[in-house]
């Protein structure tokens, strides 16, 4: 096996022409550099330097050594730079987009910790329920819930994201004994007119309950139901973080959704991204269960 710790005394004695030259470039001794040398002419069993009257030469051997341990070199340099290029990588601008309710009651803590180990990682943060598009440069991480993934993009697929129908417990208490075999006096706390949300409505056990309202925001359907106005379509998750909240007896989980982390292609390479996207579904697979919901 090659002692690679000769190597560097052997380019050393090529470059200064001498022992004592060699010894001062690389910080080390003259007796050093000698026995590192005497190692790796009895490893290769040649000659590598012959000594003239101005210094030492290399000899044939040792000239048809130096091309390779010169790219030898160059390939231990570039690796070591691109190891210690890496802190410094970790440093700069990630545009994330999420929606509100995954952003509110999932992602602050995430945030908090991913920029307490990184302070040079700064996160621009776009809330909505719209999609930010990834191909158009919109956004650099996506977190979506989706059932397909049309965008030109990469990414990874956690795991479903359970949707369901949740109402506080004491509003169940107080209201479920009385209701019709439809739902008759109970409430839905409405959308609008979303279709996918009024068919859920349509396939649950209380079709025949009243939608009142119109409020196309999660948050405040959340808020409404902890406070006893209605049942409502929420995702599962929201039960581990609000225990008075409960799923509705007799409905169903709707897994057809995924969550998803997406990024553009081009930034797999970028390590300041590449830490993020780990961090952040490490995280979220930690919550694994509250997403798929029980």
């Amino acid at each position: 096996m090659m002692d690679w710790k000769s190597l560097p005394a052997f380019l050393a004695v090529a470059r200064a022409g001498s022992l004592r030259g060699a010894a001062e470039q690389s910080e080390g001794t003259h007796a050093t550099v000698r026995r590192q040398i005497e190692a790796l002419e009895a490893r290769l069993g040649v000659q590598l330097f012959r000594r003239g009257a101005d210094g030492l030469h290399l000899t044939a051997a040792g000239r048809a050594l130096l091309p390779q341990a010169l790219e030898a070199e160059a390939a231990l340099l570039k690796g070591f730079n691109a190891v210690q290029g890496l802190d410094r990588e970790a440093a700069g601008r990630i545009r994330l987009s999420a929606d509100p309710m995954t952003a509110h009651f999932l992602l602050a803590p995430v945030l908090a910790e991913f920029a307490t180990l990184y302070p040079d990682i700064e996160i621009t943060l776009n809330l909505s329920y719209g999609i930010d598009s990834i191909a158009r440069l919109e956004t650099d991480v996506s977190i979506r819930h989706v059932r397909e993934v049309d965008d030109d993009a990469v990414g990874r697929k956690l795991f479903p994201l359970a949707i369901g129908t949740y109402a506080a417990a004491h509003y169940l208490d107080r209201m479920l004994p009385n209701a019709g075999p439809e739902g008759q006096g109970l409430s839905w706390i409405g959308y609008g007119e979303v279709p996918e949300l009024l068919d859920h409505i349509r396939r649950s056990p209380f079709p025949k309950a009243r939608i009142r309202h119109t409020i196309p925001d999660p948050a405040m359907h959340l808020h409404l139901a902890r406070a006893g106005a209605g049942m409502t379509i929420l995702a599962a998750w929201v039960q581990a973080i609000f225990p008075e909240l409960q799923r509705v007896p007799g409905t169903t989980l709707d897994t057809s959704r995924a969550t998803w982390v997406l990024l553009h292609g081009d930034l797999q390479r970028v390590r300041r991204v590449r830490l993020f996207v780990d961090y952040l579904c490490t995280a979220l697979s930690e919550r694994r269960a509250e997403f798929i919901g029980r």
